[in-house]
């Protein structure tokens, strides 16, 4: 199986320990900041699973990590990083839930 896939995506949430459900209300920390930069990372590699996520979130990684200004004013925004982690995080429980993980 190519990498990475929703294990790579569920362990790297995991290391933060936490329910990112709502991490969109949580105040500025450098780990947030840390783990959007890392998860853009994961989510602009090429992979079967990449491919199966929603267009908007590997959009928005390949726009951010190009350098793109909308995106990365956009991105600037505390809120709207942080909302992204906690749909992220949605999204792949989501996944792991019904069973399609694998991609």
């Amino acid at each position: 199986m190519q990498k990475p896939d929703i294990e790579d995506y569920l362990d790297l949430f995991n290391r933060y320990g936490k329910d990112f459900g709502a991490a969109y209300l949580e105040p500025e920390d450098e780990r947030f900041r840390f783990l959007f930069d890392q998860l853009c990372r994961l989510l602009a590699q090429p992979s079967d699973f990449n491919l199966t996520l929603p267009e908007p979130f590997r959009t928005t990684a390949h726009r951010y990590l190009a350098g793109d200004e909308a995106t990365v004013t956009h991105m600037r925004v505390v809120e709207n990083r942080h909302f992204m982690l906690s749909d992220l995080f949605d999204y792949m429980r989501l996944r792991q839930r019904l069973g399609r993980g694998a991609g």
